[in-house]
């Protein structure tokens, strides 16, 4: 046993108890398998342990040694603990007694260390008959002083068993000091501070039952003593009970609960007090198992009432003798069941029912309590049966659910079924919409008081029956009509759903369920936005929820963001509660942006001839980011109605000024701005005759009006909106300014002159050729019609330079005038720069200039009357 350090002074103050001279007063009693060590342990027929982990060492006193010089002088057995691992033991073996005696081993110890550490532990251990080492029955750890301390062992033989003492050291996590001892002595008569134990019997007892040993000691128990029951491989029992049978007697009592065959093994009392230890012999634990039928009893004949059976009860297992033979039988289907003691190999059982199934078996007893074993196979047999007595009674409805009806039955015995071996079979049937139908039957356990018929659709008539069939013949019940309960809906078809988008409203239209699975009371909506192409928009607020009566299969939606997608999901009603949701997307159409309100406000800052520059402010979003700003010129006609600023179509088709002056359009688009270049208000010159994302910006005409409309358009995916407003009107002019030439006609005249320079060439080869005939044709015009005809081509070359440098001019003033408000915007370029042309050539006082004069003539090759030729010179 482990004994705490705490507990070691108390040890040591009672186990020293015998002063050193008493001890060769007492050699004559001696006997043999004591030692003193002078001699060594060899000399006293000790041995070493060869299975363990080291050796005990011999301290000689007649030979130096390495110990402290505090350590006693003499001859003893020593351990060193420095010198090995801790959990290492030392054993030392003692002599075999087999005397049939009663023994007391005395003998002396110490446990040393120079700085007070635990050394170890020393444990005695007494093994039987070479068997396995059990748990120590005495011990001592820690430090114990540099003096020798005496502890006594009591130790019971008796014949046959032998018994053998150990003495083991065992290395502490320490692995300082030293454990030794020394003066071994082994007494012919009892310890006189140790209690022994008289002789332990066997204990014989049926599997199952309590085991109790009783072990009975000299001596007289003491409080603080400590007993157990130690079994072989070294399991600990404590115990039970204890007495004082007299003054030098006590018993201790020690009980085994059920044990079983893996309980049989040896077992002995130990124990231990403030004085010493004592040990008992070892007593065997005898379990024996009750007798059991290893095979079934043969049926030898059957009747309606009988059964004739044989018990075939001679091979068994378990152990003998058996002393009663009994047969136990019961119906499978009852709780009663019936023993009767048997004396013959063969038994008849009477007064049984017909159809009945039984199960027959056999028991078997042998001596003591709990003798009786389990019952031997059983042998499950059935009585002849006979035809049904009548028809079972109409169905119970025990209860209805959503799907589901649960049916009682009445009790189905002999009088009624006249056989315990029958089948109960419940049928249905049921009709749903579109001729659906479904017949089934189902068999049912005739052990159970009621059925459940699974899987029926709610809110549906069901037609039950029940039937009784035997093999003798079969029996129907009446039909009963049950309506299934309701159940929540199923989910609204997803088909059906349809939503319709405006701006601020959804309209949300549905169908009823396709298994409405009762009657629907309601219809409940949830919705909440997910996801906006306007990130101002809130998309993380809680979900809203309305309700539509049961005939209501649509709603629509009120007060919703712009370009927002809305999540709803929708549900339907019965009195069982709501079904599954359906949900579905639908995005809101984007409003056309919020423009500021010119009403009343001059957005005019600025108005030459050409040009008006007007104050741009941001429009704002609604719905989706602005993708875009336009500025649209729209002329005014006389004939044309007027638009109305607050309640006009915006311009949703962009067109270029030139294919509006092709195509006769009333507007064009002067430029389309990013949203990003209107941060905040801004001026904005309408014709400064620069190029903005693709549109010219040119010069307005004097003698025209226009209307300028501002325009800011969102855009995302396929869908567009524009909204648009007049901010200011450019009146025609009713004096002639300075000579600025009509837009129109000023790039129709830029382009007649690119071709007229283009074809420069062309006409003076026309020209040289037309020179060389008139010089061979002379015959045919007089010297006079020449100089005629030079004059002529001199007046209309006059005229005509003096009308193309009048119209370059008015040219160069009007592109001098623009505004600046845009000199350093990188969209913006001139008309004159994206055509490479210059209206003037710097380093040529010339400009070329083309005159048309028309050439008559008498008939002649040229076909003066219906030709004409092109003139051309330098001015």
């Amino acid at each position: 046993m482990d004994t705490a350090a705490a507990a070691l002074p108390a040890f040591v103050a009672l186990l020293l108890f015998s002063p050193w001279p008493l001890l060769g007063s007492v050699q004559g009693q001696f006997s043999a398998g004591g030692c003193t060590f002078d001699d060594g342990p060899g000399a006293c027929d000790y041995h070493q342990d060869l299975y363990d982990d080291f050796e005990w060492v011999h301290v000689s006193a007649q030979e130096p040694h390495y110990l402290p010089p505090e350590m006693p002088q003499g001859s003893y057995m020593i351990v060193d603990s420095s010198d090995h691992d801790p959990g290492e033991k030392a054993r030392l073996q003692l002599p075999t007694m087999k005397e049939n005696d009663t023994h007391c081993i005395d003998f002396s110890y110490l446990l040393y260390s120079q700085k007070g550490l635990n050394p170890g532990t020393l444990n005695i251990l007494v093994r039987v008959n070479k068997g396995p080492l059990a748990n120590p029955i005495w011990n001592v750890t820690g430090f114990t002083g540099r003096d020798w301390l005496r502890a006594e062992l009591a130790v019971s033989t008796f014949w046959p068993n032998e018994y053998q003492v150990i003495f083991e050291a065992e290395v502490s996590g320490g692995r300082s000091g030293y454990i030794a001892i020394d003066d071994i002595q082994v007494l012919s008569y009892p310890c006189d501070k140790s209690p022994h134990f008289l002789r332990l019997g066997d204990v014989e007892v049926n599997a199952g039952q309590n085991a109790t040993f009783q072990c009975i000691a000299t001596g007289r128990d003491a409080v603080h003593n400590k007993l157990w029951l130690q079994r072989r491989n070294g399991e600990d029992i404590p115990v039970a009970q204890t007495k004082n049978i007299n003054h030098r007697r006590f018993a201790a009592s020690f009980r085994l609960q059920e044990v079983t065959k893996t309980d049989q093994d040896l077992y002995r009392c130990v124990t231990q007090s403030e004085r010493g230890s004592g040990v008992s012999n070892f007593a065997q634990l005898i379990v024996r198992e009750p007798p059991r039928p290893i095979a079934p009893p043969q049926l030898l004949g059957v009747g309606p009432t009988y059964l004739l059976i044989q018990l075939n009860a001679n091979s068994i297992i378990g152990d003998g003798p058996i002393i009663l033979k009994e047969v136990e039988y019961r119906m499978t289907s009852g709780s009663w069941t019936e023993t009767h003691a048997v004396n013959a190999p063969t038994y008849k059982l009477w007064h049984l029912d017909p159809d009945t199934e039984y199960e027959i078996r056999v028991l078997l007893t042998r001596p003591g309590e709990g003798g009786t074993g389990l019952p031997g196979p059983p042998l499950i047999t059935r009585t002849k049966c006979a035809e049904p007595m009548r028809t079972p009674k109409t169905l119970k409805i025990a209860e209805i659910q959503a799907r589901r009806i649960a049916v009682d039955w009445e009790s189905l015995g002999y009088n009624i079924t006249r056989c315990h071996t029958f089948n109960v079979t419940i049928c249905y049937h049921y009709f749903r919409g579109h001729n659906e139908s479904k017949a089934d039957c189902l068999d049912m356990d005739p052990k159970a008081p009621q059925h459940v018929v699974n899987h029926l659709p709610p809110y549906t008539n069901v037609s039950l029956k029940m039937i009784l069939t035997n093999p003798e013949g079969r029996k129907e019940s009446e039909e009963t009509i049950i309506q299934t309960d309701e159940d929540v809906p199923g989910p609204v078809p997803v088909k059906s759903l349809q939503g319709t988008s405006f701006e601020n409203k959804i309209f949300l239209n549905w169908k009823e369920p396709l298994d409405p699975n009762g009657i629907i009371t309601q219809y409940e909506i949830s919705y909440s936005s997910i996801r906006s192409f306007d990130p101002a928009v809130p998309v993380a607020g809680p979900p809203q929820t309305v309700s539509n009566l049961w005939n209501s299969t649509h709603h629509v939606f009120m007060h919703l963001h712009p370009g927002t997608t809305y999540q709803f999901f929708i549900r339907a009603s019965t009195v069982k509660g709501f079904g599954p949701a359906t949900a579905i997307n639908v995005t809101t159409n984007i409003s056309a942006p919020t423009l500021p309100d010119y009403e009343g406000v001059d957005a005019s800052l600025n108005e030459t001839a050409t040009t008006i520059t007007v104050l741009l402010r941001p429009a704002q979003a609604k719905g989706a980011p602005i993708s875009a700003y336009q500025i649209v010129v729209e002329e005014l006609h006389p004939h044309r109605t007027k638009r109305e600023a607050g309640a006009m179509e915006c311009y949703q088709v962009p067109v270029t000024y030139q294919n509006a002056m092709s195509g006769g359009a009333p507007y064009y688009f002067a430029a389309e701005l990013p949203p990003g270049n209107l941060p905040e208000p801004a001026p904005f010159t309408v014709g400064d005759n620069r190029t903005y994302q693709g549109f010219w910006n040119p010069p307005l005409a004097p003698r025209k009006g226009y209307n300028i409309y501002f325009q800011a358009m969102s855009s995302v995916e396929k869908e567009t909106k524009t909204q648009c407003v007049r901010i200011a009107t450019k009146a025609a002019a009713t004096e002639e300014p300075e000579v600025i030439p009509d837009p129109a006609k000023q790039t129709d005249r830029v382009v007649k002159i690119a071709g007229i320079s283009a074809g420069i060439l062309v006409f003076i080869l026309l020209l040289l050729v037309v020179i060389l005939i008139v010089k061979k044709r002379r015959s045919y015009y007089s010297y006079s019609y020449y100089l005629k005809l030079a004059k002529k081509r001199k007046d209309a070359m006059g005229n005509t330079r003096q009308e193309m440098t009048h119209m370059v001019n008015a040219m160069d003033r009007s592109y001098a005038d623009q505004s600046t408000l845009h000199a350093e915007d990188p969209l913006s370029i001139t008309f004159m720069d994206q055509h490479n042309f210059s209206p003037r050539l710097p380093n040529d006082p010339l400009v070329p200039t083309a005159v048309l004069v028309p050439i008559t003539g008498r008939k002649n090759v040229y076909h003066g009357d219906n030709n004409s030729f092109f003139a051309i010179s330098y001015l």
